[in-house]
C-alpha cells in the first residue's frame, strides 16, 4: 500500500469542508431527498489507519450534527442516519432520507436490525450511547451499524 502523504491539509480540508457547511441541500419545503447520501473517505484511507478511520467517524458525526440542526427547521418527515461498514471505509456515510416523488419507500425499512449488538471498540468512545442508538445489521457480506433519527 502507498504511503498516504499529506495528512496534515487532507484533514484540514475534510474539517474545513464539514464545519464550512459547504453542502448546499435544499431543506425547504420543496426539497426532497432520496436516499441522499455523501462518503466523506470516498477513497477508504481509514482501512489503513484506525486513527484515520476514527477521524473520518469524527467527521461524519460532525455533520450528522449540523445536517440534524437544519433539518430540525422544516415541517415535513425525515430520516437521518450515520452507516458505518465493519469491512470497509469508503463505504461510511451520512444518509438523508424524506417522502421523495422518485419512490414511495418513506420511513425506509431496513430488515433485520440488531438494537441489542455491542458497538465495535473503534468507534465506541467517539459516540454518546445517549444520543445515538446504534444497530446492526447485515447486507451481502458487510456488517452495517447505523444510528436512525426520525422526525
Amino acid at each position: 500500500m502507498k504511503k498516504f502523504r499529506g495528512k496534515k491539509r487532507y484533514f484540514r480540508n475534510l474539517w474545513g469542508e464539514v464545519i464550512a457547511e459547504q453542502y448546499d441541500l435544499d431543506f425547504g419545503k420543496e426539497g426532497w431527498f432520496d436516499l441522499w447520501h455523501t462518503h466523506l473517505d470516498f477513497y477508504g484511507h481509514g482501512n489503513n489507519s484506525l486513527k484515520i478511520r476514527r477521524e473520518h467517524i469524527k467527521a461524519h458525526i460532525a455533520l450528522y450534527n449540523s445536517f440534524l440542526e437544519k433539518l430540525r427547521t422544516i415541517e415535513k418527515p425525515y430520516q437521518l442516519w450515520i452507516e458505518l461498514v465493519d469491512e470497509d471505509a469508503s463505504f461510511d456515510s451520512v444518509y438523508i432520507h424524506t417522502p421523495n416523488p422518485n419512490e414511495d419507500n418513506f420511513p425506509l425499512k431496513i430488515e433485520n436490525i440488531n438494537w441489542d449488538s455491542p458497538v465495535p471498540e473503534y468507534f465506541k468512545d467517539l459516540i454518546n450511547l445517549n444520543e445515538f442508538h446504534v444497530g446492526h445489521y447485515k447486507w451481502e457480506s458487510n456488517n452495517n451499524y447505523l444510528n436512525p433519527v426520525y422526525k
